[in-house]
């Protein structure tokens, strides 16, 4: 037999595509464009001293203070610690925040019970909880990693438990009708259903494990990115303080892009 050739996009189809190519390329270098003139005002207004120099720092000032510090080698250090705190908080959280809604949605039960904590605990600010880290976990890499699963794990479990109750409840009573059992019903319908959910909560946590990693770092550390804008903050530099900052912009950025990557292959719209 043969295959059947699918009917070529007519020409309509073949307009609009590249009408969509054009926007997309022309929304890529409007992004660019408007960073470059960002920083072309920000080195001008430094350059001229409009504003001292000594606030607002400059983009070639900051370009110069992270080449000195990866010349000396420190800059690949500090890296390292923060991004290695931040992606075990960050497997951490999202591992047990989804396993905990798992166990919110099998029991009714158990999500009446711990409902009402776990929205408190999320309401808490987390910081409150730095000297009580401190003295379970001492001033080393474990109370980071610990704070970071703090901020992230209570996102992950109410993204994770919305996107589990949110499953349609007229295909759970399809199921339940032709004698499908409860884990048939959560490996089958509920767990796929919830893939765009898991998703958005990758997205969120993402922004939420760097937020607990330097919020870690401005308390006990003594190595990363966190830890050098608080040490360019006492010592004055604010280049140092900027430098960090971008650094982490990138990096925060670099673990943002697989997820991105992720949501267009695996969730259809």
């Amino acid at each position: 037999m043969k295959r059947e050739q699918k009917p070529a996009p007519s020409a309509e189809h073949q307009k609009y595509l590249r009408r969509l190519r054009r926007e997309d390329g022309l929304v890529g270098v409007s992004r660019i464009g408007l960073l470059l003139a960002l920083l072309g005002i920000w080195e001008l207004v430094a350059a001229m001293q409009w504003v001292d120099p000594f606030i607002i720092s400059s983009p070639s000032r900051i370009a110069r203070t992270i080449a000195e510090l990866a010349a000396d080698g420190s800059l690949f250090y500090h890296i390292g610690t923060t991004l290695w705190e931040t992606l075990a908080g960050f497997a951490i959280a999202v591992t047990l925040g989804t396993a905990i809604a798992l166990l919110l949605w099998w029991s009714e039960r158990a999500r009446r019970i711990l409902e009402p904590y776990i929205v408190v605990l999320n309401s808490l600010p987390k910081i409150a909880l730095g000297p009580v880290l401190i003295v379970w976990f001492g001033t080393g890499a474990a109370s980071i990693v610990f704070m970071t699963v703090l901020v992230g794990i209570i996102v992950a479990t109410l993204n994770m438990l919305g996107g589990f109750l949110a499953t349609d409840k007229n295909k759970i009573l399809l199921l339940r009708s032709m004698g499908a059992s409860k884990r048939q019903i959560l490996t089958k319908l509920v767990l796929p259903s919830a893939l765009p959910d898991f998703i958005g909560m990758l997205k969120v946590c993402v922004g939420m494990a760097w937020i607990g990693s330097i919020m870690g770092e401005y308390i006990v550390s003594k190595a990363g990115l966190g830890y050098l804008i608080v040490y360019g903050g006492q010592v004055f530099r604010l280049d140092l303080v900027m430098a960090a900052t971008v650094i982490l912009c990138a990096l925060a950025a670099a673990m943002y892009a697989p997820v991105a990557l992720a949501e267009r292959i695996l969730v259809k719209k």
